[in-house]
């Protein structure tokens, strides 16, 4: 059953709180002593209609959609566009950069062929790496209308065929340099305006490598199999990638450690060091934290979370004397960090992805999406909360909030937080799963808010429901918090077998290609909520 958001505070108000909700919640839910307002609304229920629905008193525009034209050039909106993050010009809340990632392709779209009859061949996955890696948007509102400056000179593409070089001249299995960025998914902004995005699944692409006592074994994961063609070392992909927004020059940061990255979060302590927090996204996978001791990136140290006893470990091989029974080299600790993070005795987390800082309090809010292996199906929010500035090495954490029937949410992946103190947060239930087993009362997938202080704190209220087989990804504000730049990733993905019964015509209508785009939401609520 479907209860209100009034309705659910009362509920609150006469059964058990403990019954209801997590303990964690209830104690956040009084820790400020100057409560929002009640919003006062009841979102939207949840759907499994073809459309993009959103809450009264918000509306959205197309930005930018798979197969765009961006410049002179010929470079186009690529696929699967995942995280968004936002650069005025000149400090104009209406003009600047979007940055978007391109996380993937559905090859049977992109080539209008069924599954059988992919060929697989070099020009086939040529125009798919095309399309993954991500865009530099120069986007203007006119007429309360967010569109792409056409032909700018700041458009341009990063893609799978980019060549990218490993930061501090770093030589990685024979090269200085990658071919390419990919599977970007989340990401980032630096203090110093520079964009960061996150190399996820590369495997599916690459394959994967067991590193075990300098020994490499290659594991073929039987997805895209573009290294059938371009037999290319895994150990190129999963790094954070550092773009500059004005030129698109770009490097991947080998210091911020190798992994299925969800995202790149940085902050400065007070005495201007960097920190950068980042998930892992892949079932058992750690929460990492890097921590600057020079200019930037330079220099630093790369941790990974034990969340049992907050305690940030240290992946460095002569710090921690275990690793150099696996590693010849910090390089090695550096390219293997999963492995180096398990040796050093970090927790497994349940699917760590987007990561965002509360920065009225400094409290750090991590999705953990979902984890069947322990039967954890819907998912939570980790809090973690630093002994003291962002470099300690540590921490109290525990569940803030526990997705499932209760909480009427299931699978967290990104968020974003708005001026006045609220999460914004996507849910990231697959295509297989939607409607069926754990998840039948969820509809499709949906961006929710989630008040962080007051009577109304840790309950989500849906604002907005995808159409089908699609996930909302990136959440970014404008400067003025008057537009939600929002993704809307791989609509009717699940049709990928039979072309011929699309299960979604989002956005083009009937009988056109399902297309991801990025979308502007706009409208009175956005306004009243943030203002």
């Amino acid at each position: 059953m479907n209860i209100s958001r009034r309705q659910f505070l009362n509920f609150i108000g006469q059964t058990s709180a403990i019954s209801v909700i997590s303990p964690s919640l209830i104690s956040l839910s009084g820790c400020s002593s100057s409560p929002n307002e009640d919003p006062s609304f009841d979102g939207i229920p949840p759907s499994f209609d073809d459309k993009l629905t959103l809450a009264d008193g918000m509306e959205y525009n197309i930005i930018a959609k798979w197969g765009d034209r961006l410049n002179q050039k010929g470079d186009i909106f690529g696929c699967h566009n995942d995280f968004n993050c936002f650069l005025p010009i000149d400090n104009k809340a209406d003009e600047g950069l979007l940055w978007v990632n391109h996380e993937s392709v559905i090859p049977e779209f992109v080539h209008n062929k069924e599954t059988a009859k992919l060929s697989r061949s070099v020009s086939e996955i040529m125009a798919e790496q095309e399309l993954v890696g991500g865009s530099i948007l120069h986007i203007k509102k006119k007429e309360n209308k967010w569109t792409l400056v056409k032909n700018s000179e700041y458009n341009r593409r990063l893609h799978g065929r980019s060549r990218i070089p490993f930061s501090h001249n770093y030589k990685i299995q024979g090269s200085h340099i990658a071919v390419g960025t990919i599977a970007n998914c989340s990401g980032g902004i630096t203090p110093w305006k520079t964009f960061l995005t996150s190399e996820e699944n590369y495997d599916g692409f690459y394959g994967d490598i067991d590193f075990e006592k300098g020994k490499r074994t290659f594991i073929d994961v039987k997805k895209h199999r573009w290294h059938k063609q371009f037999p290319l070392p895994p150990e190129h992909y999963g790094w954070v990638v550092e773009v500059d927004p004005w030129t698109g020059v770009a490097k991947k940061q080998v210091l911020l450690g190798r992994a299925p990255h969800e995202g790149a979060t940085t902050v400065l302590t007070k005495d201007k060091k960097a920190v950068v927090y980042m998930g892992e996204d892949r079932a058992n996978g750690y929460i990492f934290k890097f921590i600057s001791t020079g200019n930037h990136f330079e220099e630093g140290t790369l941790y990974a979370a034990d969340t049992l006893r907050g305690k940030w470990l240290p992946l460095d091989i002569n710090q921690s004397p275990q690793l150099k029974k696996h590693f010849n080299t910090q390089l090695e600790v550096l390219t293997y960090s999963h492995k180096a993070a398990k040796i050093v005795g970090a927790t497994p987390q349940d699917r760590p992805e987007d990561i965002e800082i509360d920065p009225r309090t400094n409290n750090i809010f991590i999705a953990l999406t979902k984890n069947a292996d322990k039967n954890n199906f819907y998912g939570g929010i980790l809090k973690i909360k630093e002994s003291g500035d962002f470099n300690s090495l540590s921490f109290k954490s525990d569940i803030w909030l526990n997705g499932g029937l209760t909480s009427n949410f299931a699978c967290p992946d990104n968020f974003t937080i708005d001026r006045k103190g609220n999460l914004w947060m996507t849910v990231d239930m697959s295509e297989k799963e939607v409607g069926k087993a754990h998840y039948k009362k969820f509809g499709n997938n949906g961006l929710f808010y989630i008040p962080l202080s007051g009577k109304g704190a840790g309950i989500p209220i849906q604002v907005a429901s995808a159409p089908v087989d699609a996930e909302f990804s990136g959440p970014w504000f404008s400067p003025d918090n008057k537009t939600l730049f929002l993704s809307v990733q791989h609509p009717g993905s699940s049709a990928r077998k039979n072309l011929k019964k699309q299960t979604s015509t989002w956005p083009d209508g009937e009988g056109k290609l399902p297309k991801s785009a990025v979308i502007a939401i706009q409208g009175s609520l956005i306004e009243s909520l943030t203002s």
